[in-house]
């Protein structure tokens, strides 16, 4: 058996595929190195993870272990790959960063640019195997346009600043049952104000219809194609994953078009990729 994860700075989404080709679907909070030390990490495997796949690991022995995830950096990857190792002792285990797991999962074994748009974002030229370079992403803070988190940050920003209307600011406030207070104490004093902003970005989804917030998300994409895309030979394949690809496809094909960029493949997640990739290491064993 193998087990395979997509770590975002949200969730993780982990596959345990048997020899038999039965795969089984479990997700945890998300695993962040640049966040986590590697006992915090090794603690959210053992109490979330294990629990739900314990059951199904009479199956047989497993043997790999591929987890890619945001901020495995190779600098940090280390750290949750000892996390892994200290909870799958007998396994193998490689971890690679989010970025190569889009490129895999989306391009396969065929060159192209990959790119992440999720709670953060990312992109990178493809070979086929490695990734040759890419347009740092530098976090939610500094970068990250195109991702749920910078989204959320200037929904919030443009709100609370009287960018987008009262009755917008209103409807915010009485969805959310929040407050001014409430977001500056999220946002600068509590953990993972990424992960809360990329939360309030919802917003945006449920008044896509209203022309501010449409206006809002098509700008927040041409930021992305400006600032990162477009420092690629882009007569390529260009492929996305992540929640805002996925839900706002229609506005980003929109921008793409306006960028004169062709639109290729868009996955929800890239785990099904990442199966027919990985499909090798899958061989029958027991214990």
């Amino acid at each position: 058996m193998v087990l395979i994860a997509d770590s975002g700075s949200t969730k993780v989404h982990w596959c345990l595929v048997t020899a038999s080709g039965q795969c089984t679907d479990v997700f945890t909070d998300g695993i962040n190195p640049l966040f986590q030390t590697t006992i915090a990490m090794q603690n959210s495997i053992s109490n979330q993870l294990l629990p739900q796949i314990a059951p199904l690991l009479w199956a047989g022995k497993l043997t790999h272990v591929f987890f890619y995830g945001a901020g495995c950096t190779p600098e940090k990857k280390v750290f949750v790959q000892r996390a892994l190792e200290a909870v799958f002792k007998k396994a193998e285990v490689q971890v690679e960063s989010d970025m190569l797991g889009a490129a895999r999962g989306l391009l396969g074994r065929h060159a192209g640019i990959a790119c992440i748009l999720g709670t953060g974002s990312g992109s990178c030229c493809y070979d086929g195997e490695h990734i040759e370079w890419c347009v740092p992403s530098l976090g939610y803070v500094l970068g990250d346009e195109g991702s749920a988190a910078v989204l959320g940050k200037r929904l919030v920003g443009d709100l609370l600043k009287n960018q987008l209307g009262e009755d917008l600011k209103e409807a915010f406030f009485k969805e959310y049952e929040t407050s001014m207070a409430d977001i500056i104490e999220n946002v600068y004093r509590q953990p993972f104000p990424n992960r809360y902003l990329a939360k309030l970005s919802k917003f945006c989804a449920d008044h896509i219809e209203d022309k501010r917030i449409h206006a809002l998300v098509y700008e927040h994409f041409v930021q992305f194609i400006r600032r990162n895309l477009l420092q690629y030979k882009t007569d390529q394949p260009i492929g996305f994953v992540g929640s805002i690809a996925y839900y706002y496809r229609p506005i980003l094909e929109e921008a793409m078009r306006a960028e004169g960029l062709p639109m290729g493949t868009v996955l929800r997640d890239p785990i099904e990729g990442l199966k027919e990739y990985h499909k090798d290491a899958v061989i029958p064993t027991t214990e």
